[in-house]
């Protein structure tokens, strides 16, 4: 996926979180968020939302604190939802996706803002349908695009997420592997890094162990949302190396 089709699937994933919210009790506890009840997931999101707009307008060449930027005070609702990511998406639309910017993960361009914010949006829609009891559903070739994405900035989330560095080892290979795409990584596990690749030509053969299954449900458990033997998901190999990364491996 690229800019673009990540900022039309954003506006998407906007409307869909918004009509969920409309649908769930507010005070409805979000396991997956420990924790959070389903108005403190849509605050959450909500102000993401318009610290990344406020972030890519400015072309910020380095963090700036949502609280630097003058925030207002209201009331939290699906209308709140809409219109803050209305002017997000809108605000990447208009932006040059090459442009550099600051950014917490690997890419420092504007064009992580808009695939980060996708992934953000959608996960936290599928916490609130979980919390609802319901099964998330998402287009495969996103879901593919969220786990991807997940890889490519874990290293990069230590700083918020200490547990990161604890994805250690020596040398032992965990593959991961998408059944609806094929799409498939395979993550190194060294004495101080772990190196993610994505695999195009085949699956690796020599891994330790794998993590398998249908995109979203692979998703749901790469965010450690369901566990790894739900809804299709198999691990396979050597479970102390699947065990090791999924405990560690979860965004803060």
């Amino acid at each position: 996926m690229n800019h673009h089709e990540h900022c039309d699937a954003l506006e998407t994933e906007v409307g869909r979180f918004a009509d969920v919210l409309d649908a769930v009790a507010g005070e409805t506890v979000v396991e997956s968020c420990p924790g959070w009840c389903v108005v403190d997931v849509a605050e959450h999101l909500g102000t993401i939302h318009r610290w990344a707009d406020q972030l890519v307008r400015r072309r910020a060449a380095e963090r700036l604190t949502f609280e630097s930027l003058g925030p207002e005070t209201v009331p939290v609702t699906s209308e709140w939802i809409r219109g803050g990511g209305r002017q997000l998406v809108d605000t990447l639309r208009h932006a040059d996706p090459d442009e550099e910017m600051w950014a917490w993960g690997a890419d420092h361009h504007v064009r992580f803002w808009s695939r980060r914010q996708l992934h953000e949006t959608l996960v936290h829609r599928m916490d609130v349908e979980l919390a609802a009891g319901g099964n998330p559903e998402a287009e495969p070739v996103v879901a593919v695009d969220a786990i991807d994405e997940f890889l490519v900035n874990l290293a990069s989330a230590s700083y918020f997420s200490p547990g990161v560095l604890k994805l250690r080892g020596e040398g032992e290979r965990l593959g991961l592997r998408d059944l609806d795409t094929g799409a498939r990584w395979t993550v190194a596990l060294l004495p101080d890094r772990f190196d993610v690749v994505r695999v195009d030509d085949g699956y690796a053969a020599d891994v330790d162990a794998a993590i398998v299954g249908p995109s979203v449900a692979l998703l749901l458990a790469l965010y450690r949302r369901r566990g790894p033997d739900e809804f299709g998901v198999r691990v396979e190999g050597d479970r102390r190396v699947a065990d090791l990364w999924l405990q560690h491996s979860a965004l803060g």
